[in-house]
């Protein structure tokens, strides 16, 4: 028996990874197999990005929250380590964003942990 290919199913996979070539320069938008690298390779970096951007907003956080305990007396570290033994679960993002946008609440927090 021949072996049958499923023409149709082909075309429409090569139809997909073109439409997400749209926009390339050059062959990498319409030579199907210049296309299917340069996609390839497009999604391994946005996979990889999309962990960076979790690392560099942590990086973030703690800065903004290091400046913010410093300007009331303390450090980030002695700060963590307060919060942490006086059992305030609150979490880098939100904390940062106190130091921000509402520092009167940071504050709080920060002579209610290391009283």
């Amino acid at each position: 028996m021949a072996r049958s290919a499923n023409k149709v199913a082909a075309r429409n996979r090569r139809r997909k990874f073109l439409k997400l070539a749209k926009g390339y320069w050059g062959r990498r938008k319409n030579v199907w197999t210049v296309a299917k690298n340069h996609i390839e390779k497009g999604l391994l970096h946005a996979y990889v990005g999309r962990k960076l951007k979790k690392r560099s907003y942590r990086s973030l956080w703690i800065v903004r929250i290091n400046a913010a305990a410093r300007e009331n007396g303390t450090t980030y570290s002695r700060l963590m380590h307060a919060l942490k033994i006086n059992n305030v679960n609150i979490n880098r993002k939100v904390l940062a964003d106190f130091a921000m946008n509402r520092p009167e609440v940071f504050k709080t927090i920060v002579s209610q942990v290391l009283k």
